[in-house]
């Protein structure tokens, strides 16, 4: 296997642990709407994500990093064709950010509500944004010979991306919701379990249709695997969470993230973003990856780093594992 080969499963792995962790506390910003029924419980919920979410995001920066420096030509075309909707996640991000730090800076009413409001539709867009994104990198885009994205932003609104974003946002509410029936004690513990199952009954038909889709048009036998995988372990996901087994569950739905996204890369390789005008004008693993000194010098540097990032999430989430609900919330001091 060639170097950008393995840059290339990298980068589909760093994607993949992105969506399985920024998934969740996406969800839970969602449940801060729809679940949450007033301050205490909405503060719940924050608090379940409030030491993760920020260390979720690095994984993020460093799929970002990965792909400007081993395929730049893919980065270059990818984040000046799709310009705005990555702005708009950057924006949605950035303002999330401060939510969760502004939000408890001051008592009054409003102050609160309106950061709340806040991290709710930051969670929601980019849920969304991200399943247009990558369903329009699955289908292929308007490239030229230059390798430019010659299309408008409307191009990226199509039927299948519009089915991806709708599938993301639904798979990272569920994963949000058994995520919560997790970490969460009391009442709003057998609220999320109710109300997982309602969205995971959803998600399971949005995210069948996608995938048969994507099978369809691109497929092959791996691809198939991985949807088989996707769909038994959603299935099983709403099985364990209607038993009560809310750990389970959030592993299955995890599970299914990881297929769903193992399954969108396998049918793109060795293509990294194909040509809609002309297969020759398509961005592949070779014709877009960085020089082979470069992957080299890469390489060794994600294995000293790599174990590092991962030690220390794990500890993070080992420290912060206890349930917690209404009971554990202290009063605000201002």
């Amino acid at each position: 296997m060639e170097l950008h080969d393995v840059w290339f499963v990298l980068i589909a792995v760093l994607w993949t642990g992105y969506f399985f962790l920024e998934g969740f506390d996406f969800g839970v910003g969602i449940l801060t709407r729809l679940l949450a029924r007033d301050r205490a419980e909405k503060r719940v919920l924050i608090n379940t994500i409030g030491p993760v979410w920020d260390g979720n995001e690095v994984w993020l920066l460093t799929a970002g990093g990965a792909t400007f420096a081993a395929f730049p030509e893919w980065y270059a075309t990818l984040f000046s064709g799709f310009y705005l909707p990555l702005l708009a996640i950057l924006i949605c991000l950035i303002v999330r950010g401060v939510a969760f730090e502004y939000r408890a800076k001051r008592p009054e009413e409003n102050w609160q509500r309106n950061w709340e409001t806040a991290i709710f539709w930051t969670s929601l867009l980019p849920a969304f944004l991200w399943g247009v994104a990558f369903g329009n990198i699955v289908r292929g885009v308007k490239l030229d010979a230059d390798f430019e994205y010659v299309g408008t932003v409307w191009d990226l609104l199509n039927p299948y991306a519009l089915l991806g974003g709708l599938v993301t946002l639904t798979l990272f509410t569920f994963h949000g919701t058994v995520f919560t029936a997790l970490k969460t004690v009391g009442e709003i513990r057998e609220r999320a379990r109710k109300l997982a199952l309602k969205v995971g009954l959803v998600t399971a038909v949005l995210a069948l249709v996608f995938l048969l889709w994507t099978q369809i048009e691109s497929g092959d036998g791996a691809s198939l695997v991985a949807l088989g995988v996707a769909v038994a372990s959603l299935v099983a996901a709403l099985g364990a969470n209607h038993a009560g087994r809310e750990g389970w569950s959030f592993t299955l739905s995890g599970v299914t993230i990881v297929a769903a996204v193992a399954m969108l890369f396998l049918t793109l390789f060795p293509n990294v973003m194909p040509s809609t005008l002309d297969p020759e004008w398509s961005l592949t693993v070779t014709n877009a990856s960085s020089s082979p000194y470069t992957l080299k010098i890469m390489t060794w540097l994600a294995v000293v780093a790599t174990p590092l990032v991962l030690l220390y999430q794990g500890w993070t989430y080992w420290v912060f594992r206890k349930r917690i609900g209404t009971q554990h919330i202290a009063d605000p001091v201002h």
